[in-house]
């Protein structure tokens, strides 16, 4: 009988992850143990996703606010600095903020608006049409925000990121200043030296601020690049990426990625000889569309993955086919001739008709986004997925 059952994802419950657990182990020994308990086998080519949240901490790769302040103060010592662009989040940012405000004697903060980079909103657009504000020239002061649109609450959060972010800053002794604005050459109206926040925009936003001339310029990426006091450390994401871990301190986005998706990839082979592939997932790369958010905080949807998982699908469009070169067939007539395009179809299909409508993503983001989904983001207790069928067809 043919196989009626396409792509599957399964999230693998694993023990509570903890600093200095061999992380490795426990991902072989969990799908290993879930493959015998529920009955299922495993194949060459399934994917098995470890979330980058129990591999940092696994690694013990932490930073606290005093160990972001030193990093801070050492790059801009007692100048004004402008911070921009930072997204409006608890999780994300606020202990960042925090490290950023002791190791500052003053900040001007500029918030993008309507919204921060990945859609979390200040205003909506029709605030902005009732009160002819152009988000694109217009710079608003703290008070002008507030003149016009008044106190806005988070609709997920019921926070009002603006007030927080001030008490925040006040709170450490730091001055702050708040506009809102969406050009980064604002900023140097104010200060020259210039902290971005932004994520997927940085190179851009550092590139306009050093042709204006700003003169000092770092992003997120630039702090913690080294260990401070012992801390953690991410040499290429350096703050991008982290999570808050307590109120005084973030789990930074892990380190060493390749390495570890090796080493699970070579455990696999050894104990169930398939070859599996392995990749660390972190956000997905996914926009909802009620709450207008897109997901992805971190600089990437995964930072370490196998061999396999390079490139992006090459697919046909069963539809367009069945509408289109076979429209006249149907039934096993119909099926034979899908299945034998499909067996004998160009290798890369990009700009092609019988493509169109396929996802041209990267095969990490796909995937990484599924993975995401299947664990979510609370107390289901599957930081590992298994990805069966991705990479199977019609004719498998």
């Amino acid at each position: 009988m043919a196989r009626l059952v396409g792509t599957t994802s399964r999230g693998i419950r694993t023990p509570i992850i903890r600093q200095g657990d061999n992380l490795q182990e426990i991902v072989v020994e969990s799908v290993i143990a879930a493959a015998e308990s529920e009955g299922f086998e495993l194949h060459d080519s399934d994917v098995v996703g470890v979330t980058e949240a129990v591999l940092g901490r696994s690694q013990g790769n932490y930073a606290s606010v005093d160990n972001i302040a030193k990093d801070v103060h050492e790059k801009f010592g007692d100048e004004t600095v402008g911070v921009i662009f930072p997204i409006l989040s608890r999780n994300r940012f606020s202990v960042c903020l925090k490290g950023i405000a002791k190791g500052l004697k003053k900040m001007v903060l500029m918030l993008s608006y309507p919204s921060d980079e990945v859609g979390n909103h200040l205003v909506s657009l029709d605030q902005l049409d009732e009160a002819g504000i152009n988000p694109w020239s217009d710079v608003l002061t703290e008070k002008e925000y507030r003149e016009k649109f008044g106190e806005n609450l988070h609709p997920f959060t019921g926070v009002d990121y603006v007030k927080y972010y001030r008490d925040l800053i006040t709170s450490f002794g730091c001055e702050v200043e708040i506009i809102f604005g969406n050009d980064p050459k604002v900023i140097l109206d104010y200060t020259k030296d210039v902290l971005h926040c932004d994520i997927h925009t940085r190179e851009r936003t550092k590139r306009i601020l050093k042709k204006a001339g700003a003169q000092k310029i770092y992003g997120l990426t630039d702090i913690l690049t080294k260990s401070v006091d012992g801390s953690g450390c991410n040499p290429k994401y350096g703050l991008l990426g982290s999570n808050k871990a307590t109120e005084e301190s973030v789990k930074l986005f892990p380190v060493n990625c390749e390495e570890f998706v090796t080493n699970v990839h070579n455990m696999f082979k050894e104990r169930t000889g398939k070859n599996i592939e392995v990749m660390v997932y972190g956000d997905g790369a996914f926009k909802d569309p009620v709450g207008k958010i897109w997901e992805l905080a971190d600089p990437v949807v995964s930072p370490g993955y196998t061999a396999g998982l390079e490139g992006t699908p090459n697919e046909v469009k069963l539809k367009y086919l069945a509408d289109n070169d076979f429209a006249d067939l149907s039934g096993d007539e119909l099926k034979n001739a899908i299945a034998n395009y499909i067996k004998n179809k160009d290798s890369d299909l990009k700009g092609k008709n019988v493509s169109l409508g396929t996802t041209p993503r990267r095969l990490t983001d796909l995937i990484g986004s599924l993975c995401d989904l299947t664990s979510g983001s609370g107390d289901k207790g599957t930081p590992v997925i298994l990805v069966q069928g991705y990479f199977d067809n019609f004719t498998k």
